[in-house]
């Protein structure tokens, strides 16, 4: 079908506000790597009009795209002809049941739209992003993110109660009561957590809340090395257990690229750096003191403890600025990885070696969330500072993939495979799991509309 009888078709049974005419700017990832095209951009107003529309595209072997905040780093919200179905207006905050602790809200509700509405309620939705102002519930969940807070409440994957999806066909799966314990069957909406868009679109979710924190205590410690970071981390978990919330690593390079971009001074003076942060759900007036005298007794003198929010902002800008700093450094080939945490040190060590062994003068940022495991581990060639540096991305990967692997680690730890990393899917899923996966994906996707060339290799 042509472009314009999609859209006479769909103006059929969607609102001329449910088109979208000038829609160039969903077209383009957040990175401004892939620029994709459609023959129509639609935004539905409601779950039927989701609805309406894969019946639609079902009938007629049209490509689907879903999309959310567009805020995605593999371009799996980028559409390659067909339908882009953005669902921005779905964004409503729909229930709070304090009982269950669960919210119910839209795909399309911006995550600090939904961590506004639980904190309005008294409660705590703990997934946080550097992105949390744009991204959106579904891409949150289509990517099983991860962020911040992952040590203490876990993945996306884990915070999610019940799920609402449209298939393919149109037809509606709509499980979004607060169900804490439910053995009848497959568990059938971890099929769409990570699924990236390729078996349907999420619609709803209902999510699980937790007790705000009454108590905060936030430390930034300068160690000499990974290994020390990650006996600092075994020391505070045997030490302080479930009030360890976050455990951030920093490089000394990472650190510097900070400090000068947010214009706030070093906290300390270090190799390489952890942030960690203490909650609780009750007033403790003493947690700081026993913080300060941990870190003491265990060695850890290199350190500053915030005393003010303020101070813990500072701390906090440090860490979160980090990407941003890096854009004077010109484009990155990026890596969302993750290795079991007791390889941290090996993978970073003989990854920079070989990365320095085949690039003299590459440039490595690294940092992220050692208490899971997960880094950001981006590198940069001087000497090729625009998107330009992609043509070296298959020579970079291959060591830093290679190096992954060789840990036990993954290539994807919380940003999706997408349409950068499939190739590489069936380096770290045998082929009887990505067989399974195939299958799956023709059952529920039978014509192959949903996300094409995403995820799957």
């Amino acid at each position: 079908m042509t472009p314009q009888a999609i859209k006479q078709a769909l103006l059929s049974v969607l609102s001329p506000a449910e088109i979208v005419e000038d829609g160039t700017a969903l077209l383009t990832d957040q990175r401004r790597r892939y620029t994709g095209s459609a023959d129509i951009i639609v935004q539905p107003a409601s779950v039927a009009s989701v609805q309406a529309v894969m019946r639609f595209c079902f009938e007629h072997r049209i490509l689907v795209t879903p999309q959310g905040g567009n805020t995605g780093l593999c371009g799996a919200a980028v559409s390659d002809g067909g339908v882009l179905l953005n669902l921005s207006k779905l964004n409503r905050i729909r229930h709070i049941e304090l009982a269950d602790n669960a919210i119910t809200v839209d795909a399309g509700a911006v995550l600090q739209h939904v961590q506004e509405a639980a904190a309005a309620a008294g409660r705590l939705f703990p997934l946080s992003l550097a992105s949390e102002g744009s991204c959106q519930i579904g891409g949150n969940i289509a990517c099983n993110a991860g962020g911040l807070n992952v040590l203490r409440y876990g993945t996306m994957r884990d915070l999610v109660l019940g799920l609402e999806v449209v298939l393919p066909n149109g037809e509606l799966v709509s499980h979004l009561y607060p169900l804490h314990k439910n053995t009848t069957g497959y568990d059938l909406r971890h099929l769409f957590i990570g699924s990236e868009g390729t078996l349907g679109i999420i619609t709803g979710a209902t999510l699980k809340l937790f007790a705000q924190a009454e108590t905060v205590e936030t430390a930034w410690v300068g160690v000499e090395s990974i290994e020390q970071a990650v006996a600092l981390l075994t020391a505070v978990q045997g030490r302080f257990a479930e009030r360890l919330c976050s455990f951030e690593l920093v490089s000394g390079y990472a650190l510097n690229l900070s400090s000068e971009f947010s214009r706030l001074g070093k906290p300390v003076e270090a190799p390489w750096h952890v942030l960690l942060e203490l909650t609780d759900s009750v007033r403790h007036d003493g947690l700081i003191d026993l913080l300060a005298e941990f870190l003491m007794e265990q060695g850890f003198e290199n350190a500053v403890i915030a005393h003010s929010e303020s101070e813990r902002n500072e701390l906090w800008t440090l860490r979160e600025n980090i990407s941003a700093s890096q854009r004077n450094l010109g484009a990155s080939i990026k890596h969302d990885i993750a290795v079991p945490i007791a390889h941290v040190a090996d993978f970073v060590s003989r990854c920079g070696q070989a990365l320095q062994t085949a690039f003299a003068d590459i440039q490595i940022v690294v940092f992220g969330h050692l208490g899971d495991g997960s880094l950001h581990y981006n590198t940069f060639l001087p000497q090729v500072l625009s998107n330009e540096v992609y043509e070296y991305e298959d020579a970079v990967n291959t060591i830093v993939y290679e190096n992954v692997l060789a840990c036990h680690g993954t290539i994807a730890a919380e940003h999706g495979i997408g349409q950068v990393k499939n190739h590489w899917l069936p380096s770290v899923r045998s082929s009887a799991e990505i067989a399974l996966m195939r299958a799956i994906k023709a059952e529920l996707d039978p014509h192959g509309i949903m996300n094409p060339g995403k995820l799957l290799p």
